[in-house]
């Protein structure tokens, strides 16, 4: 398992602030372009291209915060989560929404593909504007509880700075890696149902 904190020469924890790491990143990835040993030989070229492919990797994996989660829960439990796919708690009335809301929208867009009468296209086409409006509000819904999910992260910071080092028995108790485990879950959720959410904006807007 590739440790992107280490690669990026960053403390593990929860939260990192987006604009520092791509500082980090663009100082890192500078001295390491595979431009910088252009002259020399193939194994330079293939040893300097590995070494910016591996950061470049790191860095997208720390700036997402849901990838960033599931490698700092790998690394602190030996192993990624189990059972990702129960429903985490606090998200039901979501989960029921997105659901329902995605299958009534499945519908009309299938009665929409059907339409040839112009006058029946025209009601569809309103019908379709009110259809945009409900998935932005039910998209804000989403991104509202995002941001709480990311605030939360931002707070379990100076639990991770305190714990003892990596390594020691007494770390993983320290650590809140059942709630965490969580958050991870809501917000590969949040991730899904937003997929689910611009696919179908999309399908309405042609």
């Amino acid at each position: 398992m590739e440790d992107a904190f280490s690669l990026m020469g960053q403390f593990r924890r929860p939260w990192l602030e987006v604009d520092e790491l791509k500082g980090r990143f663009l100082a890192l990835s500078a001295e390491a372009h595979p431009d910088r040993v252009h002259s020399e030989g193939a194994l330079a070229k293939v040893d300097a291209t590995t070494k910016y492919t591996t950061l470049n990797a790191a860095y997208n994996t720390l700036r997402e915060p849901k990838d960033r989660l599931l490698l700092l829960l790998e690394l602190e439990s030996g192993a990624p989560p189990s059972d990702i796919q129960r429903i985490p708690p606090g998200t039901m009335d979501l989960f029921v929404d997105v659901g329902q809301t995605c299958r009534d929208a499945d519908l009309f867009l299938v009665e929409k593909a059907e339409a040839t009468s112009p006058m029946v296209k025209v009601r569809l086409f309103e019908k379709g504007m009110e259809w945009m409006d409900r998935l932005n509000d039910l998209q804000r819904r989403i991104n509202a509880k995002r941001d709480e999910l990311l605030a939360e992260l931002k707070g379990m910071n100076p639990v991770w700075e305190a714990a003892p080092a990596a390594g020691d028995p007494g770390r993983s108790s320290a650590l809140p890696l059942e709630r965490l485990e969580q958050v991870y879950r809501v917000l590969s959720y949040v991730a899904r149902w937003t997929d689910q959410m611009q696919e179908r904006v999309v399908q309405l807007a042609v």
